[in-house]
């Protein structure tokens, strides 16, 4: 690669680094925090972070798993992951504190640089290529087309739609041309019988992407009414996203667009 475009960078010691990792593919973690990785005299990484990703740390540098995942026995406590950082920074070192995704979106990385600032270390927010816009894109899902989406919302599925602890509006995001949900899989038919019951369409297009952008990318589609149970009947996993709305639809257009192309290439 040109030495220009990625300059050596040594790392501010001292310093936590909350670093976008992207959404799963090796290659989509930015320039600025594959330098910052492989800096860094600690690497604190999150669950989805790929090891072949972890593989461009320096030899020595200390490598901390701290993944959380919803439901799951052994999930790191977060007050124990804002204790490392903090500890780690103290002491001299370089941090680089891995996410998947972008560190700010249903990150906690908003969480740990309060938690930095109210410590007085410093940090840097790296930006990363959020699970959404990345599984929609690899899916040939436009969620913004003119022509079909003028709005886009990104909504956390993490909550049962009943409990006291999801306080999302509903009538609100009914009326939305592309939602997206993360952390859904748990409870996709009960998020969509609440859309529905807020003038969403029962035939509103809709798709699940799982483990987008890796070798495990799955892509099923579904009219919104009848998503849970295709997931069921294909057995789909986290991580993955849950795509409503309108321009879902395009997907099967792009897709018969891209065959003919390759097989006039192909001629």
């Amino acid at each position: 690669m040109n030495p220009r475009i990625v300059p050596a960078f040594d790392g501010i010691p001292g310093t936590v680094y909350l670093v976008g990792a992207g959404p799963g593919a090796v290659d989509l973690i930015t320039l600025r925090g594959l330098r910052i990785l492989r800096a860094a005299h600690a690497v604190c990484y999150d669950s989805l972070v790929s090891p072949e990703l972890l593989a461009e740390a320096r030899p020595e540098a200390e490598l901390f798993h701290v993944g959380k995942r919803g439901y799951c026995v052994g999930s790191t406590q977060q007050s124990h992951i804002n204790e490392l950082l903090v500890s780690l920074a103290k002491s001299g070192k370089v941090v680089c504190r891995l996410k998947g995704g972008d560190p700010f979106v249903f990150g906690r990385g908003g969480e740990e640089a309060e938690v930095l600032v109210n410590a007085g270390v410093p940090f840097e927010v790296v930006p990363g290529v959020t699970a959404a816009l990345a599984a929609a894109a690899a899916a040939r899902i436009p969620l913004t087309h003119r022509a079909a989406g003028q709005s886009v919302a990104f909504v956390t599925g993490h909550h049962d739609p009943d409990s006291p602890e999801c306080t999302l509006d509903w009538h609100a995001l009914g009326q939305m041309t592309a939602i997206v949900f993360y952390m859904a899989v748990r409870h996709i038919g009960k998020i969509a019988a609440k859309l529905c019951d807020n003038g969403l369409s029962l035939d509103t297009p809709a798709a699940v992407v799982e483990a987008a952008t890796t070798p495990r990318e799955r892509v099923i589609i579904a009219p919104v009414r009848d998503m849970a149970t295709a997931i069921v009947a294909h057995g789909v996993e986290g991580p993955a996203v849950f795509v409503v709305g309108e321009p879902v639809a395009y997907r099967d257009r792009l897709m018969s667009l891209a065959v003919k192309a390759t097989a006039r290439a192909n001629e």
